[in-house]
């Protein structure tokens, strides 16, 4: 269903597009209509291409169709946006008629731009965002602790084992006492390739490497059984006593039990039993934040927003996730949403650089152990 909308979407801009570039003067002196509607097709199967059959596949020719695919539907809609606002004020070019054609060209250059821009951003390595956390219930001899959190790597075709090899190294560089993965690990078509499967095993810290599954972990059929072969631990809708007083919960992708229609308390059921003391929350999706605070978690991470990943998308994401990036209180508890270490579908960024988290735990003084359970 996502793909078809996806699609339809997409071809929509590009008829779009190509009908409101034809009215340029440049473009019109340049290209006769054959050579443009050629264009427009040629384009579109790119597109189709890269969708349909460069994101599941495997091999060379794939990533090569993904990439194009992917990285001419991120530069359509960025030139869309910018054509349709030109429309909007001239009323299709009823108002400031004189103006309109050259209107539309500054559109359209405004778009390509902003692609290359996003392209640039996007090929960068995740910035390292650091935050303070305090903690009610933390005991004295975990103040300090360092948490490296990396959401929405999407290894696949696009990023494959040198890119997660720079991550760790970037990870390890920061001598964490505890790493977290907050889903969406792998983009979910093919199986990862095994040199992948070998880098992932040099990640390590003290207090262990602990993950939660993001909506691409259940692509394909939802087999986690790969995780088995990694060095971390798999949290699903459970808890676990890192250190005594010190508790690590995770609970899985929320998104995917709601296309289920799944019922219940994920929340309630992830947290029954744990111990008093310091909680920390790893859910893909940042959503039943309120919940959480609820059941007494001091701190929840999240991804899966991207924080919009390509401005101005970040204004329809917002829509469906309120807390769509950086840090929030919600109901004495932090919320902390990364943008996520890769990108999904098109390698490109636009203000919205990719970033890994970098959160050191802090010791509230004068608070007592948290309990746990409902309001």
């Amino acid at each position: 269903m996502f793909g078809t909308i996806l699609i339809s979407v997409s071809t929509f801009m590009h008829v779009y597009v190509f009908w409101r570039a034809a009215s340029i003067p440049f473009i019109d002196q340049h290209l006769s209509r054959k050579a443009l509607v050629g264009a427009a097709v040629i384009l579109w199967v790119l597109f189709y291409l890269g969708r349909v059959i460069g994101h599941d596949g495997t091999g060379l020719p794939a990533q090569v169709l993904e990439f194009l695919g992917m990285t001419w539907m991120a530069v359509l809609f960025l030139i869309f946006v910018p054509l349709l606002a030109i429309d909007i004020i001239t009323l299709f070019g009823f108002l400031l008629s004189r103006w309109a054609p050259s209107l539309r060209a500054g559109a359209v250059l405004a778009g390509l731009v902003l692609s290359l821009i996003a392209l640039i951003q996007g090929m960068r390595p995740p910035v390292l965002e650091k935050y303070d956390v305090s903690v009610a219930g933390l005991s004295e001899s975990l103040d300090g602790t360092l948490l490296v959190a990396l959401s929405d790597m999407h290894l696949g075709s696009q990023l494959g084992e040198k890119w997660l090899a720079a991550r760790i190294a970037q990870v390890s560089a920061q001598r964490p006492d505890l790493v977290v993965l907050l889903g969406d690990i792998f983009e979910g078509h093919g199986s990862p390739d095994s040199q992948v499967i070998a880098a992932f095993k040099q990640l390590s810290a003290p207090l262990g490497v602990w993950a939660v599954t993001g909506n691409h972990e259940f692509h394909g059929g939802g087999d986690l059984s790969l995780f088995e072969e990694l060095n971390f631990r798999l949290l699903r809708n459970s808890w676990a006593e890192v250190k005594p007083g010190f508790v690590l919960a995770g609970v899985d992708d929320l998104t995917g039990r709601h296309r289920r229609g799944l019922t219940g308390d994920p929340i309630a059921q992830t947290l029954a039993g744990a111990p008093a003391g310091a909680v920390i929350l790893l859910s893909h999706t940042p959503w039943e934040a309120e919940r959480a605070g609820q059941f007494g978690v001091d701190l929840m991470l999240s991804g899966h927003t991207h924080g919009g990943q390509i401005w101005p998308f970040d204004y329809l994401v917002r829509r469906r996730y309120p807390l769509l990036e950086g840090r929030y209180e919600v109901d004495g508890m932090t919320v902390i949403v990364s943008r996520g270490a890769g990108t999904w579908g098109p390698r490109m960024r636009l203000w919205s650089p990719g970033e890994i988290l970098h959160v050191t735990l802090r010791r509230r003084t004068g608070t007592g152990a948290t309990g746990i359970g409902p309001p």
